[in-house]
């Protein structure tokens, strides 16, 4: 963490503040110090889709740091965010010298690798309502860790989960007559956690 700490750059951005673009020169390895950043891809057509909420104490841009290519995807402060950045040079010369530092960086990518694995097979093989379902559920075991997951608008759901807002607000709306959520004060709280579930299941 010395060695880290003796070549990383503090940096802050506002929020909606882009700190990076995908398929721009390696920006270097990020490390959250506070706030959240967004890492999202574009599509031609300019529509957007959500991958990762990083928050403090997460790295982000690992894999461009590592291998040394573009940026793979889009930054971009979520809330007001400081972060730490460190470049591919400086990140090399230390894990040469770091193999503890080498092997919890491997471990870090091969959790995001299954994270994105487990994407993309929701993705292909669940419907938007079964997605959100887990999407709610994820977000409530997150609180109940301890945890602060941003809270989503309904277009950043739909941006998340691959599909569009009216489709979210929708399906939001059906849960709410199924007696599965309710809104309070424009918080959705799970109402039959059984029944989420087992929709998060088909």
């Amino acid at each position: 963490m010395r060695a880290l700490a003796e070549v990383a750059t503090p940096h802050s951005y506002l929020r909606n503040e882009v700190i990076f673009l995908e398929g721009e020169p390696t920006a270097g390895l990020f490390l959250v110090e506070s706030g959240i950043v967004k890492i999202c891809r574009y599509s031609k057509e300019g529509r957007e889709h959500i991958l990762h909420f990083m928050q403090r104490g997460d790295t982000f841009n690992d894999v461009s740091a590592m291998d040394g290519g573009t940026n793979p995807a889009t930054a971009v402060a979520h809330t007001d965010v400081r972060l730490w950045r460190i470049t591919r040079e400086d990140l090399r010369a230390i894990v040469l010298n770091q193999p503890a530092l080498a092997w919890a960086m491997i471990e870090n990518l091969a959790h995001r690798a299954r994270r994105l694995v487990n994407q993309v097979q929701d993705l292909a093989m669940r419907n938007v309502r079964s997605r959100l379902a887990k999407l709610l559920l994820e977000q409530a075991r997150a609180v109940e860790r301890g945890e602060s997951p941003p809270p989503l608008t309904q277009e950043e759901m739909a941006h998340y989960l691959g599909t569009v807002r009216e489709v979210v607000g929708r399906t939001l709306r059906a849960f709410i007559v199924e007696g599965l959520i309710e809104m309070q004060r424009q918080q959705i709280v799970i109402v039959d956690r059984k029944r989420l579930e087992e929709e998060a299941e088909i």
